[in-house]
Protein backbone atom coordinates (compact mmCIF):
# COMPACT_ATOMS: atom_id res chain seq x y z
CA UNK A 1 0.00 0.00 0.00
CA UNK A 2 1.58 3.16 -1.10
CA UNK A 3 2.28 6.05 1.75
CA UNK A 4 0.92 10.11 0.33
CA UNK A 5 4.31 11.86 0.74
CA UNK A 6 4.05 15.48 2.53
CA UNK A 7 4.08 18.57 0.13
CA UNK A 8 6.52 20.86 1.43
CA UNK A 9 5.84 24.30 -0.14
CA UNK A 10 8.19 26.01 -1.97
CA UNK A 11 9.33 29.87 -0.97
CA UNK A 12 7.52 30.97 -3.95
CA UNK A 13 4.07 29.27 -2.29
CA UNK A 14 4.72 30.93 0.96
CA UNK A 15 2.62 33.91 1.94
CA UNK A 16 4.83 36.74 3.13
CA UNK A 17 2.78 38.91 5.36
CA UNK A 18 1.97 42.57 3.89
CA UNK A 19 3.45 44.10 7.27
CA UNK A 20 6.78 42.65 6.89
CA UNK A 21 7.01 42.88 3.28
CA UNK A 22 6.92 46.74 4.04
CA UNK A 23 9.11 46.67 7.10
CA UNK A 24 11.50 44.81 4.80
CA UNK A 25 11.37 47.54 2.21
CA UNK A 26 11.78 50.36 4.67
CA UNK A 27 14.50 48.90 6.45
CA UNK A 28 16.48 48.26 2.76
CA UNK A 29 15.56 51.75 1.62
CA UNK A 30 17.55 53.01 4.84
CA UNK A 31 20.05 51.02 4.13
CA UNK A 32 20.61 52.24 1.05
CA UNK A 33 20.18 56.36 1.99
CA UNK A 34 22.40 55.24 4.97
CA UNK A 35 25.40 53.92 2.38
CA UNK A 36 24.99 57.23 0.08
CA UNK A 37 24.77 59.27 3.19
CA UNK A 38 28.48 57.71 4.24
CA UNK A 39 29.67 57.95 0.02
CA UNK A 40 28.40 61.33 0.23
CA UNK A 41 30.05 62.13 3.51
CA UNK A 42 33.54 60.46 2.78
CA UNK A 43 33.78 62.28 -0.69
CA UNK A 44 33.37 65.65 1.09
CA UNK A 45 36.12 65.22 3.47
CA UNK A 46 38.39 63.81 0.67
CA UNK A 47 37.68 67.13 -1.49
CA UNK A 48 38.00 69.29 1.98
CA UNK A 49 41.34 67.91 2.32
CA UNK A 50 42.67 68.49 -0.85
CA UNK A 51 41.53 71.90 -0.32
CA UNK A 52 43.23 72.50 2.79
CA UNK A 53 45.69 70.75 1.25
CA UNK A 54 46.13 73.71 -2.01
CA UNK A 55 45.36 76.17 0.40
CA UNK A 56 48.75 75.38 2.37
CA UNK A 57 50.66 75.35 -0.49
CA UNK A 58 49.95 78.42 -1.76
CA UNK A 59 50.52 80.07 1.69
CA UNK A 60 53.90 78.46 1.66
CA UNK A 61 54.55 79.85 -2.09
CA UNK A 62 53.19 83.32 -0.47
CA UNK A 63 55.52 83.00 2.45
CA UNK A 64 58.50 82.27 0.59
CA UNK A 65 57.62 84.92 -1.78
CA UNK A 66 57.36 87.41 1.16
CA UNK A 67 60.98 86.59 1.98
CA UNK A 68 62.61 86.71 -0.91
CA UNK A 69 61.46 90.23 -1.65
CA UNK A 70 62.30 91.30 1.90
CA UNK A 71 65.63 89.38 0.87
CA UNK A 72 66.26 91.20 -2.23
CA UNK A 73 64.95 94.89 -1.45
CA UNK A 74 67.53 94.71 1.12
CA UNK A 75 70.25 93.37 -1.16
CA UNK A 76 69.44 95.73 -3.69
CA UNK A 77 69.61 98.69 -1.39
CA UNK A 78 72.88 97.76 -0.36
CA UNK A 79 74.31 97.93 -3.48
CA UNK A 80 72.82 101.25 -4.43
CA UNK A 81 74.48 102.64 -1.02
CA UNK A 82 71.19 103.26 0.92
CA UNK A 83 69.39 101.40 4.17
CA UNK A 84 66.54 99.15 3.66
CA UNK A 85 63.57 100.00 5.73
CA UNK A 86 60.63 97.40 5.76
CA UNK A 87 57.24 98.35 6.61
CA UNK A 88 55.72 98.97 9.80
CA UNK A 89 54.93 96.06 11.62
CA UNK A 90 51.24 94.76 11.89
CA UNK A 91 51.14 92.07 14.62
CA UNK A 92 52.39 92.01 17.72
CA UNK A 93 52.12 89.47 20.63
CA UNK A 94 51.97 90.53 24.28
CA UNK A 95 52.79 88.90 27.33
CA UNK A 96 51.88 89.81 30.97
CA UNK A 97 54.27 89.73 33.22
CA UNK A 98 53.01 90.95 36.35
CA UNK A 99 50.23 90.55 38.81
CA UNK A 100 47.71 92.62 40.11
CA UNK A 101 49.64 94.17 42.97
CA UNK A 102 49.79 98.44 42.89
CA UNK A 103 48.06 98.45 39.40
CA UNK A 104 46.43 101.90 38.62
CA UNK A 105 42.14 101.89 37.32
CA UNK A 106 43.49 102.74 33.78
CA UNK A 107 46.36 100.38 33.10
CA UNK A 108 44.00 97.43 34.99
CA UNK A 109 41.48 98.11 32.39
CA UNK A 110 43.88 98.26 29.43
CA UNK A 111 44.79 94.57 30.73
CA UNK A 112 41.29 93.28 30.99
CA UNK A 113 40.23 95.11 27.23
CA UNK A 114 43.76 92.79 26.13
CA UNK A 115 42.64 89.92 27.89
CA UNK A 116 45.58 89.18 29.58
CA UNK A 117 43.64 88.49 33.16
CA UNK A 118 46.94 86.36 34.32
CA UNK A 119 50.95 86.23 34.43
CA UNK A 120 52.21 84.38 31.47
CA UNK A 121 49.04 85.18 29.22
CA UNK A 122 49.82 85.80 26.01
CA UNK A 123 47.80 87.36 23.26
CA UNK A 124 48.25 88.95 19.61
CA UNK A 125 47.24 92.13 18.55
CA UNK A 126 46.86 94.43 15.70
CA UNK A 127 49.43 97.19 15.53
CA UNK A 128 47.38 100.53 15.35
CA UNK A 129 47.34 104.34 16.67
CA UNK A 130 45.02 103.22 19.30
CA UNK A 131 46.44 99.92 20.52
CA UNK A 132 50.14 101.31 20.33
CA UNK A 133 48.58 104.20 22.64
CA UNK A 134 46.89 100.96 24.91
CA UNK A 135 50.36 98.97 25.12
CA UNK A 136 52.11 102.68 26.05
CA UNK A 137 50.27 102.75 28.87
CA UNK A 138 50.37 99.39 30.08
CA UNK A 139 54.22 98.67 29.41
CA UNK A 140 55.66 98.14 32.98
CA UNK A 141 53.35 95.19 33.50
CA UNK A 142 53.78 93.40 29.66
CA UNK A 143 56.59 92.73 27.30
CA UNK A 144 55.58 92.75 23.81
CA UNK A 145 57.25 92.40 19.87
CA UNK A 146 57.20 91.14 16.37
CA UNK A 147 56.39 87.35 16.20
CA UNK A 148 57.50 85.81 12.97
CA UNK A 149 55.85 83.11 10.80
CA UNK A 150 57.43 80.60 13.16
CA UNK A 151 56.43 81.97 16.21
CA UNK A 152 53.02 82.06 15.24
CA UNK A 153 52.47 78.92 13.77
CA UNK A 154 54.30 77.36 17.05
CA UNK A 155 52.29 79.08 19.56
CA UNK A 156 48.55 78.07 17.90
CA UNK A 157 49.68 74.18 17.22
CA UNK A 158 51.54 73.96 20.68
CA UNK A 159 49.21 76.36 23.22
CA UNK A 160 46.60 76.75 20.74
CA UNK A 161 42.62 76.72 22.27
CA UNK A 162 39.45 78.16 20.98
CA UNK A 163 36.45 79.88 22.42
CA UNK A 164 33.56 77.20 21.73
CA UNK A 165 30.44 78.01 23.81
CA UNK A 166 32.34 80.24 25.95
CA UNK A 167 34.69 77.35 27.13
CA UNK A 168 38.59 76.79 26.26
CA UNK A 169 38.54 74.13 23.79
CA UNK A 170 41.61 71.92 22.35
CA UNK A 171 42.18 72.61 18.84
CA UNK A 172 42.68 69.44 18.08
CA UNK A 173 40.09 68.87 14.82
CA UNK A 174 39.94 71.26 12.01
CA UNK A 175 36.03 70.98 12.28
CA UNK A 176 36.29 73.11 15.36
CA UNK A 177 37.86 75.74 13.38
CA UNK A 178 35.31 75.43 10.69
CA UNK A 179 32.11 75.58 13.10
CA UNK A 180 33.42 79.00 14.23
CA UNK A 181 35.13 79.94 11.51
CA UNK A 182 33.69 78.91 8.41
CA UNK A 183 31.73 81.44 7.30
CA UNK A 184 35.21 84.08 7.23
CA UNK A 185 36.88 80.98 4.71
CA UNK A 186 38.88 79.91 7.51
CA UNK A 187 38.10 75.98 7.87
CA UNK A 188 41.58 74.75 8.88
CA UNK A 189 44.72 75.50 11.53
CA UNK A 190 46.83 76.53 8.34
CA UNK A 191 43.70 79.08 7.37
CA UNK A 192 43.68 80.25 11.13
CA UNK A 193 47.86 81.02 11.22
CA UNK A 194 47.56 82.52 7.86
CA UNK A 195 45.11 85.20 9.18
CA UNK A 196 47.07 85.91 12.25
CA UNK A 197 50.60 85.92 10.65
CA UNK A 198 49.42 88.29 7.46
CA UNK A 199 46.89 90.37 9.78
CA UNK A 200 43.57 89.40 7.16
CA UNK A 201 40.60 91.16 6.91
CA UNK A 202 39.14 88.68 9.23
CA UNK A 203 41.60 88.96 11.86
CA UNK A 204 39.40 90.49 14.71
CA UNK A 205 37.42 87.25 14.21
CA UNK A 206 39.99 84.78 14.33
CA UNK A 207 41.78 86.63 17.10
CA UNK A 208 38.92 86.90 19.24
CA UNK A 209 38.40 82.82 18.68
CA UNK A 210 41.76 82.00 20.15
CA UNK A 211 41.86 81.65 23.69
CA UNK A 212 44.58 83.89 25.49
CA UNK A 213 47.60 81.36 25.49
CA UNK A 214 48.79 80.37 28.36
CA UNK A 215 52.47 80.39 28.86
CA UNK A 216 54.97 78.44 31.13
CA UNK A 217 57.46 80.82 32.90
CA UNK A 218 60.98 81.27 30.57
CA UNK A 219 63.39 78.32 31.19
CA UNK A 220 65.47 80.01 33.62
CA UNK A 221 63.42 82.24 34.90
CA UNK A 222 62.72 85.93 34.36
CA UNK A 223 65.49 88.46 34.76
CA UNK A 224 66.49 89.94 38.40
CA UNK A 225 65.04 93.69 37.02
CA UNK A 226 62.23 92.27 35.70
CA UNK A 227 60.17 95.23 35.69
CA UNK A 228 62.68 97.27 34.33
CA UNK A 229 62.54 98.14 30.74
CA UNK A 230 63.89 95.96 28.43
CA UNK A 231 66.68 98.34 27.08
CA UNK A 232 67.91 98.64 30.81
CA UNK A 233 68.24 95.35 31.02
CA UNK A 234 64.68 93.80 32.16
CA UNK A 235 62.09 92.49 30.42
CA UNK A 236 59.31 94.79 30.57
CA UNK A 237 58.28 96.67 27.84
CA UNK A 238 58.94 96.28 23.73
CA UNK A 239 61.86 94.05 22.62
CA UNK A 240 60.76 94.08 18.81
CA UNK A 241 62.00 90.71 17.25
CA UNK A 242 63.95 89.15 20.46
CA UNK A 243 60.04 88.62 21.17
CA UNK A 244 60.53 85.59 19.04
CA UNK A 245 63.30 84.24 21.42
CA UNK A 246 61.27 84.73 24.43
CA UNK A 247 58.19 82.85 22.99
CA UNK A 248 60.80 79.80 22.14
CA UNK A 249 61.90 79.89 25.85
CA UNK A 250 57.95 80.08 27.43
CA UNK A 251 56.10 77.42 25.19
Amino acid sequence: MAVASSTVPSKEQVLIPESLLKKNKAQNKTREQLVAAAAEKKAAAQKKRELIAKRTEAYDVEYRKAEREQIDLARKARAEGNYYVPDEPKLAFVIRIRGINNIAPKPRKVLQLLRLLQINNGVFVRLTKATQEMLQIVEPYVTYGVPNLKAVRDLIYKRGYGKVNKQRTALSDNAIIENALGKYSIISIEDLIHEIATVGPNFKQANNFLWPFKLSSPRGGWRERKFKHFIEGGDAGKRDEHINSLIKQML
